[in-house]
């Protein structure tokens, strides 16, 4: 890897597929190789209310902060960053130009039936929105099925362990312990 260049590992997926539990899993993982890495969840990046003026769908304060969080990594020297969102894949493109460096994107699609991302939803959501969400869930997978760019690497959960999972996306990085 050029000294200069960015790796960032996009994980995507609907809600209920296992995105933030693979991710941490990813990071120990990376950890036990001795592979520095940042990790960051997209979700945090944006939780505002109401939403900034203009930006009706947070995308622009996820972009600004994206680029602001990162300029304190990078200054440190991290290089490889693993990165959630639902639908992070369709828009990776976009996310890794506000780390101002040349990134190599690597996406993955982590993939569930219906049943058993409800049901993961169902241990989750203990509030009054679980519906609200089953549903959300539903149209995510359809939109991220449709259209993930070619160069996404699908990946299901239903039945697989987490550290399988994650040993998968690991592999897909092509990281290396240094």
């Amino acid at each position: 890897m050029d000294a200069d260049q960015v790796e960032v590992l996009f994980i995507g997926g609907r809600s209920g597929v296992g995105k933030s539990t693979v991710a941490a899993e990813v990071c120990a993982q990376l950890e036990a190789a001795g592979i520095a890495h940042v990790q960051l969840e997209g979700d945090f990046l944006g939780q505002v209310f109401p939403p900034p003026a203009g930006d009706p769908d947070r995308s622009r304060i996820v972009l600004d902060n994206l680029a602001a969080i990162w300029r304190n990594f990078a200054a440190l020297g991290y290089r490889r960053l693993v990165y959630t969102n639902t639908v992070s894949v369709l828009y990776a493109d976009e996310l890794a130009q506000t780390l101002d460096a040349p990134v190599r994107i690597v996406r993955v699609l982590l993939t569930a039936s219906d049943e058993v991302a409800n049901a993961r939803l169902a241990v989750r959501e203990l509030g009054g929105g679980l519906d609200v969400h089953i549903a959300r869930s539903a149209r995510a997978a359809a939109r991220l099925d449709r259209d993930a760019p070619a160069d996404v690497i699908r990946i299901g959960t239903d039945g697989r362990s987490v550290v399988d999972i994650a040993a998968d996306v690991v592999t897909a990085t092509g990281w290396s312990a240094p």
